[in-house]
């Protein structure tokens, strides 16, 4: 088999005896065109349509260029049939979620509205500008939820986004859109705060996890910052690894959101007959490895089919480095408790992705073939090696006799989870 790594492949084999599998994204096949497929989840939400009358004014929430969504293929079908309403151009305005992220480009714009650039306007929202911000009420944990003042003047709301896994959040989707997505900075910290169990020392709650919306914490203070923007409706697409839309989901920002979350995991979830002694992991080469904050995703579902104490090689090239500037400074802090009292003190969602990774670093010994200097590797926890055959070297002394290995190429794109 071979393994990417940035721009090149690694060739990696292993003894059919120590290999317990090939965990791989599932080979998903659309039964119908995009452009058929967000028309039909497009018809099962007509009734929501139904309800806009001429002359409304209409706000739709997208994301930003780091999370592709098909939005250039949906948006037009959208925006005609907001116009078969009554609803003319002029009255609609599209909105991109940047949460805290920076502002796009109009070349990223572009990319982001296809045909509809130029034609329908488009403003990035703005999270650290008070006068842009509109609050709208706290949640049940104590969130003030302040939102972008043209989503709440807006006759009505439309979120729209991609569901797939999130490490914390459970998924991303639905309600992500208003929460973080068009908040202030400090509504989108304390929804990422919500990781953390109440009271010092009390570390990461468990159901703040990959794939679970059931009693997640993180999940629950976003939908109910979300039921507070009062969406009209939903239209949310699922991709494949390679960014082919397979389905969509649309109609209540709730109910739709949570039928997406089902197929998506029914699909790319991968059944676990037992955990390994060690998992050699690719991201899936460039873009995917661009940045540790990127690889951090392929690391976290490895993880998953590891053993407590086993081995982890994750190739990660990492060209644009952390992707953050303050990520690396986290590191800072050795110990998990030390850790969690800093990032407590001042929240960053960074800080919570620095966090997530010393915790996996600290219960496994991963090895990581990347770009970073073998200094910084190690003071984040983690082993440095060069390539993978240095790596495969150094997993060897680390095994047990008996040793059992899966392979993931495309690390971040399948989860997996124990069967049954």
């Amino acid at each position: 088999m071979e393994l990417k790594y940035g721009s090149i492949t690694c060739p990696v084999t292993l003894p059919p005896e120590h290999l317990a599998g090939v965990i791989v994204p599932p080979s998903v096949a659309a039964e119908q065109s995009p452009a058929d497929i967000i028309e039909s989840a497009l018809n099962d939400c007509a009734d929501n349509i139904a309800a806009f009358t001429p002359g409304e004014t209409v706000v739709i929430v997208t994301s930003d260029i780091t999370r592709y969504t098909g939005s250039e293929l949906y948006l037009p079908l959208l925006v005609e049939r907001l116009n078969r309403q009554g609803i003319a151009d002029s009255n609609i305005e599209i909105l991109i979620a940047l949460g805290i992220h920076r502002k796009q480009t109009a070349a990223e714009h572009r990319k982001i509205l296809g045909p509809l650039y130029g034609r329908i306007r488009v403003n990035d929202h703005e999270c650290d500008d008070p006068e842009a911000l509109s609050f709208i009420g706290t949640t049940a944990s104590g969130v003030s939820v302040s939102i972008n003042r043209k989503a709440v003047e807006a006759d009505r709301l439309i979120l729209t986004g991609t569901i797939g896994f999130h490490y914390f959040a459970g998924f991303g989707g639905g309600r992500k859109s208003v929460l973080p997505g068009i908040a202030s900075r400090s509504a989108c910290m304390a929804s990422h705060f919500a990781v953390l169990n109440p009271g010092e020392g009390n570390g990461k709650n468990p159901l703040a996890t990959t794939g679970n919306l059931e009693g997640n914490p993180v999940h629950r203070t976003m939908a109910e910052g979300c039921a507070l923007a009062r969406p009209s409706f939903i239209l949310n697409t699922v991709l494949t690894a390679d960014k082919r839309i397979i389905a969509a989901f649309a109609g209540d920002w709730q109910s739709a959101h949570e039928a997406g979350c089902r197929f998506y995991r029914e699909r790319f979830a991968y059944p676990l007959t037992e955990k390994a002694d060690l998992v050699v992991a690719s991201c899936g080469g460039f873009p995917k490895d661009i940045n540790l904050i990127q690889a951090h995703k392929s690391m976290e579902y490895a993880a998953q089919a590891l053993k407590d104490g086993g081995v982890m090689i994750l190739l990660a090239e990492c060209r644009d480095g952390f992707g953050n500037g303050t990520f690396f400074s986290w590191f800072r802090h050795k110990s998990l408790s030390e850790f969690e009292t800093a990032l407590r003190a001042r929240y960053e969602i960074n800080g919570q992705t620095a966090y997530s990774l010393l915790q996996k670093a600290q219960r496994f010994r991963i090895i990581l073939v990347s770009q970073f200097p073998a200094e910084q590797v190690t003071q984040m926890g983690m082993i440095p090696a060069q390539n993978l055959d240095e790596a495969m070297d150094m997993a060897a002394g680390m095994l047990p006799e008996k040793w059992r290995c899966y392979q993931m190429p495309e690390a971040g794109s399948v989860l997996p989870v124990p069967a049954g």
